[in-house]
């Protein structure tokens, strides 16, 4: 997939929903977190993941003792695929969801307010190079809808969206 305006404000990042949020009702509550700071989904999916796509997604996790728990609690329910974008996106998205450790997130955080442990309700990018990965594993070029959000000349400066 061809990613144009990567930078600035069309910086996109992929945020997964996970199964302890899907089953707890939390999927409205995370979008509406991520939209409250302005960045605009243009990507959404309800899926069931499988172990090839949890091995590449973790592929960083497969050797460790933690893996295979991590792998079946992934797949013991549907999640929520979104591609999000905005003005620094994947920082943003990772500022407002919190430490991977739920125990040591933020009060005020996704995970901070709504996780204790290793369920943690999101799965986030976290570099630019790994963002481009994930949303291409998840989603194909005609799932992905670029339009005009009108609430971004209130939230961005003129100069900030013709970057």
């Amino acid at each position: 997939m061809e990613f144009e305006n990567f930078d600035g404000v069309h910086e996109k990042t992929l945020v997964l929903i996970k199964p302890d949020a899907v089953q707890r009702g939390k999927i409205g509550e995370v979008i509406h977190r991520l939209e409250k700071k302005g960045l605009k989904i243009i990507g959404l999916k309800f899926m069931e993941l499988n172990e090839e796509i949890l091995r590449d997604l973790y592929s960083h996790h497969v050797d460790k003792d933690f893996y295979p728990e991590l792998e079946k609690f992934m797949m013991s329910s549907p999640v929520v695929a979104m591609c999000v974008e905005g003005q620094n996106a994947i920082s943003s998205v990772r500022l407002i969801t919190g430490d991977t450790h739920a125990g040591e997130a933020e009060a005020g955080t996704i995970r901070g307010d709504l996780a204790m442990g290793v369920c943690n309700v999101v799965h986030c990018s976290d570099s630019i190079e790994n963002a481009k990965k994930e949303i291409d594993r998840f989603f194909d070029k005609d799932d992905l809808y670029d339009y005009d959000k009108t609430e971004y000349r209130h939230v961005y400066m003129e100069e900030e969206l013709s970057k």
